[in-house]
């Protein structure tokens, strides 16, 4: 779409106080117009072929058909961004995954009462206009195998020193799932930074707990980083990693949000420049926005490895554009490369600097 015109809005919820605090907060953008309303998909089907949105805001749980039947239905008939304003009960939580993995641009969280929406307001707007620039092909990309093969470690032991970190926002849940369901078992500690709300982050790490090799979990203050486990930052705190004793521990904090959001990427990349150096592998996957790409400066400063998400996989090439335009990555690759280049390099026992990498892997200085 052309983003000289304003974002045009279907918003989709049952609830007639929700509509209209949604329609309300999205129209004070000067950039987002709401064309619309719909108690239910029966009715916003019918609206989509007149009014033609941009975006859709769509509730989960609603009568004569629930939120993720309709998302289905809509993007194999007429694929339109989505995002998914759903409750934070269980039920609301694992929806609002299963929507991300039928094709969800964002999930935010719904407030208890339409009088409270004012807490996401900002939120909501950045995830629509994140939305409107999402290139849908990537947004539901073929299936991977759910977990890492044998192949993929046999003959490898991996040094006690060495870190992972994972920064993502839009369209990360599913890149990072395709990740880490690549990695095998005794993969060294991952720490990973996916901007996603309060409630839902447990049950993101939940998810992916079920499906990789790896133990997954939602990091606790204090946790200590063991070969064959990855954290994952709560929602709405930052996480740092520091090391101790010759191990690494992460610690939570509320500190202010960083680009707009808390837990930050470049909180978690600067805190591990300081503290595994040259020993960490630093992955920043899609992502609106520039978190990030000022914490990778820092790892590659710090000698350790640095790669990105290539632009043609990205369901928002902005984070891992902006640590390309500073010249800070190492390799740039697509989303399916980057698990083994992530084993490639941890194999190799310490990170080296992309002054040492393969000339066609490099980023040049310039890119658009």
């Amino acid at each position: 779409m052309s983003l000289n015109r304003k974002i045009r809005v279907l918003v989709v919820d049952d609830s007639a106080l929700v509509r209209r605090a949604i329609t309300e907060a999205l129209s004070d953008d000067p950039e987002l117009e709401v064309v619309g309303t719909a108690c239910d998909p029966y009715v916003a089907r019918a609206k989509i072929m007149v009014l033609h949105p941009d975006v859709l805001t769509l509730d989960m749980e609603m009568p004569r058909m629930d939120g993720l039947t309709f998302l289905r239905i809509l993007q194999e008939r007429r694929p339109i961004p989505v995002v998914v304003v759903s409750s934070v009960t269980p039920a609301g939580s694992k929806l609002a995954l299963e929507a991300l993995e039928a094709g969800a641009v964002e999930v935010l969280a719904k407030p208890n009462s339409a009088y409270s929406l004012g807490a996401i307001r900002g939120e909501l707007a950045r995830s629509v206009k994140a939305a409107a620039r999402v290139t849908l092909g990537n947004l539901r990309r073929p299936a991977v195998a759910d977990r890492a093969t044998g192949a993929a470690s046999s003959g490898f032991t991996f040094n006690a020193n060495q870190l992972v970190c994972i920064g993502a926002s839009t369209g990360g849940t599913e890149a990072i799932k395709r990740v880490l369901t690549q990695l095998p078992e005794h993969t060294p500690g991952i720490c990973i930074v996916q901007h996603i709300p309060p409630v839902f982050s447990r049950a993101f790490a939940e998810r992916l707990n079920d499906l990789c090799a790896m133990e997954v979990r939602e990091a606790v203050h204090g946790d200590e980083l063991r070969p064959g486990l990855a954290l994952i930052a709560p929602g709405d705190f930052h996480m740092t990693v520091a090391q101790s004793g010759g191990r690494y521990r992460v610690s939570l904090n509320q500190g202010p949000a960083l680009h707009y959001t808390r837990p930050a990427v470049d909180v978690l990349f600067n805190s591990a420049a300081g503290a595994a150096g040259r020993h960490a592998v630093g992955v920043l996957l899609t992502g609106m926005g520039c978190d990030g790409a000022q914490g990778m400066r820092k790892l590659k400063e710090a000698g350790a490895t640095t790669i990105a998400q290539n632009e043609e996989t990205c369901v928002v090439y902005g984070m891992p554009h902006a640590a390309a335009q500073l010249g800070v990555v190492d390799r740039v690759l697509p989303l399916e490369k980057i698990p083994e280049a992530i084993l490639m390099q941890l194999r190799q026992g310490t990170a080296v600097t992309g002054a040492r990498k393969a000339p066609a892997e490099a980023v040049p200085q310039n890119t658009h």
